[in-house]
């Protein structure tokens, strides 16, 4: 069973085997977590990017590249549906976690680092963001044996710590 765990931080220090990347449709970096992962990892990242998603990435799918500077193996970049640019179907942001953890698998990832997809500068409304995350990555059927939830802010981190562990009470 994959354990989830609360982690009050910032993603690109987590030393994981995986760290998610909230991208874009263009896989160029951006802002939000995207650019921060971008400056950490070095312009290692965006040369794979650009080599291995020459058209970018559609909403809702994922793919690897290599985790440059990062103190971990690989970043899983995966696209988030815009809410605020109408983008609101949450098939869409669920298939976020289910990719990015299909992924994982694949890579042979054990532990992986995930940021609230979608409800930074994309305005996903942040209960239900954490509460796809949490149902999501708990209802998986994954080899990844950690993973965490990062929030970069202590307000989100009490929420989803509060939703993680009331989903290992089930």
């Amino acid at each position: 069973m994959t354990r989830i765990i609360a982690v009050r931080g910032d993603i690109t220090e987590q030393r994981v085997d995986a760290i998610v990347n909230a991208a874009n449709n263009a896989m160029r970096g951006g802002g939000g977590v995207d650019g921060a992962i971008h400056r950490a990892g070095g312009a290692e990242i965006l040369r794979d990017c650009i080599a291995r998603f020459p058209h970018g990435l559609a909403t809702g799918d994922a793919g690897w590249t290599t985790a440059g500077d990062l103190p971990a193996r690989w970043v899983i970049h995966t696209v988030g549906p815009n809410f605020a640019a109408g983008e609101r179907d949450r098939a869409l942001l669920v298939s976020c976690y289910r990719r990015s953890l299909q992924v994982a698998d694949e890579l042979g990832a054990r532990s992986v680092a995930f940021p609230l997809v979608s409800a930074g500068i994309y305005g996903w409304p942040k209960a239900d963001a954490i509460a796809a995350a949490v149902e999501t990555i708990a209802g998986a059927g994954t080899a990844v044996e950690e993973v965490r939830i990062v929030a970069f802010d202590s307000a989100t981190y009490d929420r989803v710590a509060a939703a993680a562990a009331a989903a290992a009470a089930r």
